[in-house]
């Protein structure tokens, strides 16, 4: 993975001596709130609904061992011992003490982490595919090209007042697991009659106005991606309004001048600024790639691990359940799922971290990524030490076998921390993995992603979940819609809204008939929700939602 070079070394330490008298100065009366609210933000620093709130990058989800022990060790010293791991393959902690903040900015920068534009308008943390440079099908891994656009953008002068924030995905393989289609730049790396390139998506983004992007090129030359990109952002940083935040995001922008004139636009700025470009980013990227040199994968025998999977039910349904296929016939990749029944999605004590951290350095060549779906992920294990690692993860209850079933939910932090929640997104999810562990119907069911917002700002992606709930606030009641069909990957789509939505008491009961018609519904065992839902539309789904006893509980 990428270290830091002298530069980037003096850049965080700059910043974090910068970031500690702008905080002294707020301490000591000397700045006031609105004053130091613009360069908060600029260094990761939220006020949320109880307290200050750190949003620590972990850019492209990538880190090692020591980096996780490090979060750990902030979580314990700074806050209440756990760490919040969200959809930006980010860390946030929800209740560090002002007066701290620099102290763990400057821990962070010990281990090459740091916070900068995690927040603000500018562009946030560039996430990708959580299982790259391990994944079987993957075309290339698209780190490398994801750091080279994090230093790219990392205070880069024209892009540091957009219009709004602006987000980056990237990734290197035919099946999408980083919802690039629902960011303001999407990027997918392909091979076309042998030459590495990638293709342009824009105007995705969910929010109040979900929006599937458009193709913008559908093959741009790798040598080409950050004068194209540079110029899109260029393009939007014009034409995006700044008379309205909701109609700020490049999404507005191109639904309302259309993909063919951004297309046009973007082209002609693209050949002016080309010429700009000499090759130094090329070489940069040759540097950079050097770090992502996969690792001397050790070959031996598989001892041990054909007889725990015949002997024990348990290890057995955490492999069935929790591995994916290793581009090394020998390896796997394993998801530790922050998902346990009962639990708050993608919360992990400082325990657990320091567990991950010694598992990924003894298991997983010191590596270890975070996924937008609030999971932690081993990279890179031999099938020979999955019994060692189920077993240390059963230790600190990390063993849950549940990694794209019904209780591997997504869910935003809601109303229960964040300040512009209008309704409770944790305590719904943690209801509904409840009463489907209760059920034990969770394998039968099958893979079914459930995603849950507390509110219209879609910070859980329940637009793109195959159920998807949006908590709101009715005449100071919570109120939470439902939506089916939504999809994050290659085949995106936005789900649609099924009809009013249902009290807090009556949501979990509501998604219990949904599911259980599922099952009564289906054609087959090997017929997932969506396909089902694909098949049949939204019809038969809608009369189990409100029949006719139940039309009191929708509000």
């Amino acid at each position: 993975m990428y270290k830091y070079n002298d530069f980037d070394e003096a850049f965080v330490r700059e910043r974090v001596a910068q970031f500690t008298t702008q905080v002294d100065r707020r301490i000591d009366g000397s700045l006031t709130e609105d004053e130091f609210k613009p360069l908060r933000l600029m260094n990761g620093l939220y006020l949320q609904l109880h307290a200050y709130m750190l949003r620590v990058a972990i850019p492209y989800g990538t880190l090692n061992s020591g980096q996780m022990r490090q979060l750990g060790q902030i979580a314990s010293s700074y806050d209440k011992g756990y760490g919040h791991f969200t959809t930006r393959q980010n860390i946030q902690y929800n209740w560090p003490k002002l007066a701290d903040v620099p102290q763990i900015l400057s821990d962070l920068a010990d281990v090459e982490m740091h916070a900068i534009q995690t927040s603000g308008n500018t562009i946030r943390n560039v996430t990708a595919d959580h299982f790259a440079g391990a994944a079987q099908d993957e075309i290339e891994d698209p780190r490398p090209y994801a750091e080279l656009l994090r230093q790219w953008t990392t205070d880069h002068p024209e892009f540091q007042f957009l219009p709004r924030k602006f987000k980056i995905a990237v990734t290197g393989s035919e099946q999408d697991r980083a919802v690039v289609r629902a960011h303001d730049i999407g990027l997918v790396l392909k091979r076309v009659d042998g030459e590495l390139g990638v293709q342009v998506i824009v105007g995705g983004g969910l929010g109040r106005t979900p929006m599937i992007g458009k193709v913008l090129r559908d093959f741009l030359p790798i040598e080409d991606l950050l004068p194209f990109t540079e110029a899109v952002v260029s393009v939007w940083n014009t034409l995006g309004r700044r008379d309205n935040k909701y109609k700020a995001r490049i999404k507005i922008t191109v639904h309302e001048n259309g993909i063919e004139e951004i297309s046009r636009q973007v082209e002609e700025r693209f050949a002016e600024i080309r010429p700009a470009f000499s090759g130094v980013d090329q070489q940069y990227l040759g540097a950079i790639k050097a770090a992502f040199t996969p690792p001397a994968f050790v070959s031996k025998a598989r001892t041990g691990y054909e007889a725990a999977y015949k002997a024990d039910p348990v290890f057995r349904s955490w492999v069935d359940t929790n591995l994916a296929a290793h581009k090394d016939a020998d390896h796997v990749i394993v998801t530790i799922s922050l998902k346990e029944p009962g639990k708050t999605p993608g919360d992990a004590s400082t325990e657990q971290m320091n567990v991950m951290a010694d598992l990924a350095e003894r298991y997983s060549y010191n590596e270890l990524r975070i996924s937008h779906e609030q999971n932690v992920i081993l990279p890179h294990v031999h099938v020979s030490d999955l019994p060692a690692v189920h077993a240390a993860l059963k230790e600190v209850r990390l063993a849950t076998a549940n990694i794209g079933l019904v209780s591997d939910i997504i869910a935003c932090p809601g109303m229960d921390y964040c300040a512009l929640a209008t309704a409770r997104s944790i305590p719904v999810a943690q209801n509904i993995a409840t009463r489907f562990d209760e059920l034990k119907l969770e394998h039968d069911i099958g893979a079914l992603k459930i995603k849950i917002s507390g509110c219209i700002n879609a910070c859980g992606h329940h637009h793109v979940g195959h159920i998807g709930i949006l908590g709101l606030d009715r005449a100071g009641v919570e109120n939470y819609q439902i939506t089916l069909g939504g999809d994050g990957t290659q085949t995106a789509v936005i789900g649609k809204r099924m009809g009013p939505g249902f009290s807090y008491d009556a949501i979990v009961p509501a998604i219990e008939r949904l599911i259980l018609s599922y099952l009564d519904l289906r054609s087959s065992a090997d017929e997932t929700f969506l396909e089902t839902y694909r098949r049949l539309g939204d019809a038969p789904f809608k009369e189990v939602l409100y029949p006719g006893e139940e039309k009191a509980n929708a509000a």
